[in-house]
């Protein structure tokens, strides 16, 4: 089964020996995020020797790293490396960006963190979606989605904190619009029932949330320093709902406050409750 399928059940029972979450703070995105794979278990529990993996960054739209609006290049290198330390046969990172997708991936430094870590970087086309039923969904009931994505082995959700006007926040869960095709823009009508639609298809292995940096106003685009903090801080786990249920501390708010995170959990896939979930914290 591929990203849609069993996968995502074996993993969250996966988590049930030990956390569900890993967070750790420090100075070095590499580290932090090599510490938190290691809490979790380690890479060897998300991807298969000669397994195919699709990593999916956030690349709105290009803008250089420091801003927080796209995907850490050195997250995203050492992401990578850890699938290939794994025994991963492929690793493919792709996104659905806004804005030229050649020109967000250069601007943002992701592809050169790509072609430096020796993985290979899809620019998606309308032959690389194809349409899925969505047995779940109470608004979504099909929708096109990008087939290498939903059929890897293992699914990588790698998102950044960022305030959005419509959905409060994009974290993991919304971050997973960047493997829909078609008339995206319509989802954030009636939102929180849409996602979570579309998080009862599409299942990450391992879900991250790299708030080394925060866009913690003027989201989802930023365009100003001033706009974003350094927190120093990724959250990695094996439940999406898990991982923006701590999120929402980024932006000093708690689940309760995301109508999508209460939809998710009324349909019983995550725990909102932050004092519930078992949470390894480590400074890297």
């Amino acid at each position: 089964e591929g990203a849609s399928g069993d996968s995502a059940g074996t993993t969250a029972g996966a988590g049930a020996a030990g956390p569900d979450l890993a967070v750790v703070k420090g100075d070095s995105v590499d580290k932090n995020v090599r510490a938190a794979i290691a809490l979790l278990g380690g890479m060897e529990r998300f991807v298969a020797k000669g397994g195919k993996v699709v990593v999916k960054p956030n690349v709105l739209t290009g803008r250089p790293p420091e801003y927080a609006t796209t995907s850490s290049p050195e997250l995203v290198q050492a992401v990578i490396a850890m699938c290939w330390e794994a025994g991963a046969k492929e690793v493919t990172v792709l996104d659905n960006p806004t804005s030229d997708a050649r020109s967000a991936f250069e601007t943002s430094g992701l592809a050169q963190a790509v072609a430096a870590a020796d993985a290979t970087l899809a620019y998606l086309s309308g032959r690389d979606y194809q349409e899925y039923d969505i047995p779940q969904g109470k608004v979504l009931e099909k929708w096109e989605f990008v087939t290498e994505a939903m059929e890897a082995d293992t699914l990588i959700d790698l998102a950044l904190p960022k305030q959005h006007s419509t959905s409060g926040a994009t974290m993991t869960m919304k971050n997973l619009m960047g493997v829909m095709g078609g008339r995206r823009g319509s989802i954030h009508s009636k939102f929180a029932q849409k996602i979570v639609d579309v998080n009862t298809l599409v299942k990450p292995t391992l879900s991250i949330l790299d708030g080394y940096r925060v866009l913690f106003r003027n989201g989802p685009t930023g365009g100003s320093l001033d706009d974003v903090r350094l927190d120093k801080t990724l959250v990695a786990g094996f439940n999406p709902v898990s991982v923006d249920t701590y999120g929402a501390g980024f932006f000093g708010k708690t689940a309760a406050d995301f109508p999508w995170l209460v939809e998710a959990a009324a349909r019983g896939m995550g725990e909102i409750d932050v004092s519930k979930l078992r949470i390894a914290e480590e400074a890297a």
